[in-house]
This record gives C-alpha cells, structure tokens and sequence, in this order.
C-alpha cells in the first residue's frame, strides 16, 4: 500500500483577516460619522462621536496589522495583502485627525476670533440660530483676547480710503462669491455702522461658523473689522484666522467699480 505524502499546510494569519476587517469597519464608520454632520442628520456633537469611534477602531487596526506583520515576517504565516490593507486603511483613516492635532499644538487653543480685540464685532442673528450645546456667542473676553494676540499678532483691522457705503458693497460681493449664506445685513448710515453677518460651512464636516463684518468710518477713510467664530468645538485648528486673513486680502485687492 503506498502512503501519501502529507502535504504541507499553510498557516494564515487571523490577525491579517481581522486587521483589515477593522480598518474597513473603521473607514465605513468614519464616513458615516462625515455624512451625518454635512446632511445634518443628528446633532453635530453624535455626528463627531461617531467619527471618533471609526478613528478609535482605525487606530485598532493599525495596531492589529503591525502584530500580524511581525508574525508573517518572522513565522511565514500568509495574509500578507489583508495585513498591509488593514495596515493602509487604517493609516488613512487616522492620518487625517493625526495632522489636524499636530497643527493644533502650535496654536492658541481658541475658536473665536476678531480684528477687534477690545470691541469685537457681535453676533446677533448667528446667536439665534445657534443650537443647544454650541459654544456661546459673546465673547469671552481678555483670556481669548491675549491668546489670539500671541498666536495672531498680525491679525489687523482693515483701513480702505472708502466711504462706508464702498466698503459694505465690497465686503457684501465678496461674500456672495464666497457662496457664504447671509443671514442679516444693515448697509451703513449717517451715524449707523454697517455689518453684514453670514455662516459658513467647513469644507469636510459640514460644521457652521459665524463671521460678522462690520464698517465703520474712520479718519482716513473707512474701517472694516471681521469676526469669525466656531459654533462647536474649543479648538478652531487655525481656521477662523485664515478665514478672516483671506477675506481682508480680497477685500484689500478689491476695486470699487468706476461710476
């Protein structure tokens, strides 16, 4: 009787399998957690819970793909593709909040910021649409005054040699391009400041930020300070300063149509 040969058998890596079972999970979660923020399904705060989970479970599987590496390079197990995936799905899952805190480090731990430090422009129509939970609309006063001024030393009011009625036109053209949603506007008066107020929506969660221009005149012409303030969240990640230095940088290029 001849005897067959065993055959070799080879051993998979179970942690392979589940590494990339994880860091799919993780990306599905993630994605939902974005796309129940920017069609305002749940309330912003469940929305960013969600997505913390699907970071938190990424960040599993990364750890659970470099186990399973080990394995493989060291005892021959297979599932080398499955590892490497959960190993890079993961990696993009978490690569995103992983940068956004490295720029966080470097700046002030602020969400409310102003051209105006000693009377910044108010948000009123914005404080009306603001839902239970969202940070507060008054501003907070000489602590977040002192950090934005050492995070954003630069960060001034704008002096244009306009009359008030050019500045509010072009601040008004400037954020119609912007496709910013405007929720009130009082174009200036003898004796009366103008301000116009809109909301903006981030780009990847969908989050709303209230920004206030206000213009008033000045000794060489006419002043305009911005406000831009995040309804949620204690840290912007820089985003309020840059919205207000982009706005005043068209705003500065802007020319007054010729009459």
């Amino acid at each position: 009787m001849v005897r067959r040969r065993a055959l070799p058998v080879e051993r998979y890596s179970h942690l392979a399998i589940w590494s990339r079972r994880l860091a799919l999970f993780a990306l599905a979660v993630a994605l939902l957690g974005i796309a129940l923020s920017r069609l305002n399904i749940v309330e912003t705060l469940a929305a960013l819970g969600v997505f913390a989970a699907g970071v938190a479970v990424a960040a599993v599987a990364v750890l659970v793909a470099l186990v399973a590496l080990a394995a493989i390079w060291n005892d021959g197990y297979r599932g080398l593709a499955q590892a490497v995936t959960g190993l890079l799905v993961g990696l993009a899952v978490v690569a995103g909040p992983a940068a956004m805190a490295v720029v966080a480090f470097g700046l002030p731990a602020i969400h409310d910021i102003s051209t105006d430090l000693v009377d910044p422009p108010r948000i009123i129509a914005g404080a009306a649409a603001r839902p239970p939970g969202a940070n507060p609309a008054a501003y907070e006063g000489e602590r977040v005054a002192a950090l934005q001024q050492a995070g954003y030393p630069d960060l001034k009011p704008l002096i244009k040699d306009w009359t008030p009625e050019q500045a509010f036109q072009a601040a008004r053209t400037l954020i119609e391009k912007r496709r910013w949603r405007i929720l009130d506007q009082v174009p200036p008066r003898p004796g009366r400041e103008g301000r116009i107020e809109a909301v903006v929506r981030t780009l990847v969660f969908g989050f709303r930020d209230d920004v206030v221009v206000r213009i008033r005149p000045a000794a060489e012409g006419t002043r305009i300070d911005v406000r831009s303030a995040s309804r949620y969240g204690r840290h912007d990640i820089g985003a309020n300063a840059r919205r207000i230095k982009a706005l005043l940088a068209d705003l500065d290029d802007w020319e007054p149509p010729r009459r």
